[in-house]
């Protein structure tokens, strides 16, 4: 079911987390492509500043670029302050930054969920508490994207600090879709299977040698079916455009939560499946990293 959607980006504001690089960069190049007016931010002050220095040199406009960690509210806070004084408002809100740490009860530490959680989950809580009421009372209406991901809808194998968060974001975005509607303010959640971007390279998978050539051969399948960051860029603006409700951008992801919705024995027998893949190929990792 589709919701408000925005005809076109020109001379919007838009805020944008996590823009230093992956699919955030290639989002807020496109968005500009579309004259979208940006406002920035990523803790890698130095992506930031080179996605910044990218949008312009196309010929797109960046009102706002500085670095704040998103688990902080008073960071949060702060910088929304400082973007509602200069400007005003913003005109679509998109939830991207994030961070990956993958293990199993056995391996993972307690600060290994914490973080993940403050980043994954309170990250867009913050900015939603800072942008969207600012938002409601403008009364011009407006966007919000929450990128979530495939382990915000289905159980894949050694994800659950991940899903914790990711499966929180869908909860979130699945009550503000209703509530916002009122107020002409589209929800798009955003559920990417694989893509190729950064986080590819630093997520933590706890217990496990990275170098082994079992996680060699994980990280080279995942990248032979990976999307692109400018694929999965594509797919959310696309979602604005039409107010649509929920994203794929794999459709693998899109299979399996259709075996969930309707054929749910099926999806368990898959699900078991790659859960017993991956305790196999994962197992020698381990063995060998102890």
């Amino acid at each position: 079911m589709s919701g408000p959607g925005l005809n076109s980006l020109a001379g919007r504001r838009v805020f944008l987390t996590g823009a230093a690089g992956g699919i955030g960069r290639a989002t807020a190049e496109r968005a500009a492509d579309e004259g979208a007016v940006l406002l920035l931010t990523d803790r890698d002050a130095e992506g930031l500043a080179a996605t910044a220095g990218s949008v312009r040199d196309r010929g797109g406009t960046v009102a706002y670029a500085g670095a704040a960690d998103v688990s902080s509210y008073e960071q949060v806070r702060a910088m929304a302050d400082e973007i509602h004084g200069a400007g005003g408002p913003v005109d679509v809100v998109m939830n991207i930054a994030g961070i990956s740490t993958w293990g199993t009860v056995r391996t993972l530490e307690h600060r290994h969920w914490r973080d993940v959680v403050e980043v994954d989950l309170m990250g867009p809580v913050h900015v939603i508490e800072s942008f969207l009421p600012p938002m409601i009372d403008a009364g011009r209406g407006g966007h919000l994207v929450n990128v979530s991901s495939a382990a915000g809808l289905i159980g894949l194998p050694w994800h659950a600090p991940y899903s914790a968060a990711k499966f929180g974001l869908r909860g979130i975005s699945e009550v503000l879709r209703f509530d916002l509607r009122r107020h002409r303010i589209g929800v798009t959640l955003v559920c990417p299977g694989a893509v190729a971007t950064p986080l590819a390279d630093t997520v933590e998978i706890v217990g496990v040698d990275r170098d082994s050539p079992a996680m060699r051969r994980l990280r080279a399948g995942f990248l032979k079916r990976a999307a692109s960051p400018g694929r999965a860029a594509e797919a959310i603006l696309d979602g604005v455009r039409r107010g649509r409700y929920l994203v794929h951008t794999s459709r693998g992801v899109r299979l399996l939560h259709g075996l969930q919705r309707y054929a749910p024995p099926l999806y368990v027998l898959a699900m078991r499946a790659a859960n017993a893949a991956a305790g196999r190929l994962l197992g020698h990792a381990e063995a060998r990293g102890r």
